[in-house]
């Protein structure tokens, strides 16, 4: 609402994401309403439907130097632009460091050919961890071949169980719903494969996946 107490019929809703970079969320439309306000107008907001294919990935750049962060649009436009327009709507994929990854199933389908998170997986071997939140279980496995985690992570996107015999007499919904994925140890692309594989082992001695979660080797 501008000074002069009148209300704009488009209210943009800017995000304040990085540093002098703003992503735009729904655009509203205002109404206004009886909405027994005291000392103001009272309004109601809709989404403006016409723009929301912008919601979520138009980054604007605007460098604030006020602290008032409601702004009259018309004393700041020229001071904006259209830093980059994503291509999907923006859902905090950043890669987080190999020691910070922790997805559920959802979020594994969704990011697993995003291109910072591929390139990521595909240039690591490394030992991961699975975790089954209903009942505890784990399963320790080992990436080193082909794209190696990103290729090995793929596959339990493409069909669930990745190939693992204890994980086929799951149920697709129940890996869906209640598994997580995380990662134990990266190595460079160079290492042995056997020490990867010795290593593999050593997390599952140490985890007692074999006695107690779903590995069976």
């Amino acid at each position: 609402q501008p000074s002069n107490g009148s209300v704009r019929r488009f209210v943009d809703c800017p995000f304040a994401w990085r540093k002098h970079r703003c992503l735009f969320l729904p655009s509203n439309q205002t109404f206004p309403r009886d909405l027994d306000v005291k000392d103001g107008p009272g309004y109601e907001f809709e989404v403006d439907e016409s723009r929301q294919k912008y919601c979520g990935r138009v980054i604007v750049s605007f460098h604030n130097k006020v602290q008032n962060l409601i702004r009259n649009a018309s004393t700041v436009l020229h001071k904006c632009y259209v830093a980059e327009v994503l291509e999907s709507a923006y859902k905090d994929d950043e890669f987080p460091g190999y020691d910070e990854v922790d997805l559920a199933w959802q979020d594994l389908a969704r990011v697993i050919d995003n291109k910072v998170w591929k390139s990521a997986l595909e240039n690591q071997k490394g030992v991961y961890l699975i975790s089954d939140q209903s009942n505890g279980k784990q399963y320790v496995g080992s990436a080193y071949g082909e794209q190696m985690l990103h290729g090995r992570w793929s596959r339990y996107v493409n069909n669930y169980h990745g190939g693992n015999v204890e994980l086929m007499t799951l149920d697709d919904n129940h890996i869906r719903t209640q598994f997580r994925y995380s990662i134990l140890e990266t190595y460079r692309s160079t290492t042995a494969d056997d020490l990867i594989l010795r290593r593999e082992n050593w997390w599952k001695r140490v985890l007692q996946t074999r006695e107690f979660g779903y590995n069976k080797n």
